[in-house]
């Protein structure tokens, strides 16, 4: 029976590897065994990076729109009970780009839910 060497499985196996460590520093971008193991890793950190942004965006959303309330002698959480209160479904995120692009949208927006309720 022939040997049979891994040539083209093994080259191509390493070279995707190497093709995802692209631009790391040193000997993680070179070398196969360490690039391997950073690759790993920065993997997991670009998934993890994925849920944080999520959170971060929200949390910067939140601050926008308490900055935008307390002009008004409410506070976020009020203002968010306000909102549920009025059966009004408009998220975080539009709610903060209306504070800070459109203000006289936003005053209005207030000024209407303050009086509904």
């Amino acid at each position: 029976m022939t040997r049979i060497k891994r040539g083209n499985v093994a080259r191509k196996r390493r070279k995707k590897v190497l093709k995802l460590a692209k631009g790391f520093r040193g000997s993680h971008s070179k070398l196969f065994r360490t690039a391997k193991q950073q690759v790993l890793k920065s993997l997991k950190y670009s998934y993890i990076g994925r849920k944080n942004k999520k959170r971060d965006y929200r949390r910067l959303w939140i601050v926008r729109i308490n900055a935008a309330v307390r002009s008004h002698d409410l506070n976020y959480s009020q203002f968010i009970y306000l909102i549920k209160k009025g059966n009004i479904s408009l998220n975080r995120k539009i709610l903060a780009q209306l504070a800070i692009i459109d203000k006289s949208a936003f005053e209005f927006f207030i000024k209407f839910i303050q009086s509904n309720n």
